[in-house]
This record gives structure tokens, sequence and C-alpha cells, in this order.
């Protein structure tokens, strides 16, 4: 599976079946080439006019570990976000 078609899918909190939104980032492991996070949409970051005019957004971070199932159109996952 490449990045891109990771990024094309939906990421589904298994807790609250609310969408997270798609994959906009990835955390490796340099020492060994493993995948150790995915990064979903987190809102706007706060208390920062410069990236507030640019949209940019701060994400949250899901360990590999909390990855239930990755689907063909969707990524399952198991976290606490409140």
């Amino acid at each position: 599976m490449t990045l891109s078609e990771l990024r094309e899918k939906q990421v589904i909190n298994t807790r609250d079946g609310r969408s997270l939104g798609r994959v906009m980032d990835i955390e490796l492991c340099l020492c060994d080439g493993r995948i150790t996070a995915i990064v979903v949409p987190g809102g706007l970051r706060p208390f920062s006019l410069g990236h507030l005019i640019r949209g940019e957004q701060a994400g949250i971070v899901i360990p590999w570990e909390m990855i239930c199932k990755i689907g063909d159109d969707v990524i399952l996952v198991d976290v606490e976000i409140g």
C-alpha cells in the first residue's frame, strides 16, 4: 500500500462511529522503517495567526497499535478523543 492510497481512506473511530477524516500524514521509525502512527485532521492550530491565515490544521496522532483494521475504503481505529 502506498501513502497516497492510505490518504484516500476515511478513518472511523469504533468507540463512537465518528469519522475522523482522512489520513493527512504518517509517522515513521527511522531505525526500522515502520509506520508508528497515522495523523488525521484535528482542527485549526490554536494561537497562531499565521496558521489561521494559511488554514493549516493540527493533527490527531493515532498510534499504529490503535488501528483495528485497514479495509478497502476505511481505516477503523479505537481511540479516546476528548
